[in-house]
């Protein structure tokens, strides 16, 4: 399987595959607060350089991810960030790099929510992660293909689903399709020409 970038600096590409073995997941997370996050399934729109998509959050499922990732939206901190990596039938990923390639900020990390019985299956959206499990931040993929390896299992930690695409799937697939290469830190998987997220803003639910 095509392993997938983990956030933070982890310069290339060890996302958890099924022979990998991450730690088993702890007892107990780190305590966070209840997130102030009130409607359950908040929308947002992907604006990029070349088309938009609609995210469908599931507050509910995933409540410390969906909230920390609208606060970074309420904040404007994905306008001029990138999709770094694009790999056709398995995911596109981005949020954390601007255009240059280089991290943007220093965000705060989020508690895995990868147990909450969403699945990564085509269309979803995850938060990507180095290998430490409560190590997510900013950086999101949409899967392109159904990705049961990515899930958690009783030994490991998976990857926290927290939305879904409800609408414009097609871009995602078109963005998963430009031609990549070397670019920055990234040996492969990196679009030649940078596919940039003009922004990322709420729209009123249906």
């Amino acid at each position: 399987m095509k392993q997938l970038i983990l956030s933070v600096g982890l310069l290339a590409a060890t996302l958890l595959s099924p022979s990998d073995a991450a730690e088993p997941p702890a007892a107990s997370a780190a305590p966070a607060p209840k997130p102030a996050e009130t409607v359950a399934s908040p929308q947002v729109q992907v604006v990029t350089s070349i088309g938009n998509f609609t995210i469908e959050l599931n507050a509910e499922r995933a409540p410390l991810t969906v909230a920390q990732f609208l606060k970074y939206v309420d904040q404007g901190f994905y306008s001029g960030t990138i999709f770094h990596r694009a790999i056709p039938n398995f995911v596109i990923q981005g949020g954390g790099y601007d255009a240059d390639y280089k991290l943007k900020g220093n965000p705060t990390k989020v508690v895995n929510e990868s147990g909450n019985g969403l699945t990564n299956q085509r269309g979803t959206v995850g938060l990507a992660r180095p290998p430490e499990p409560h190590a997510g931040d900013v950086q999101f993929y949409v899967n392109l293909n159904d990705n049961s390896a990515l899930d958690p299992n009783q030994t490991r930690w998976g990857y926290a689903v927290f939305g879904k695409v409800v609408q414009g799937m097609e871009v995602a697939d078109r963005i998963s399709g430009v031609p990549t290469g070397a670019k920055g830190p990234f040996k492969e998987d990196a679009p030649v020409k940078a596919v940039v997220i003009e922004r990322i803003e709420r729209i009123p639910a249906p």
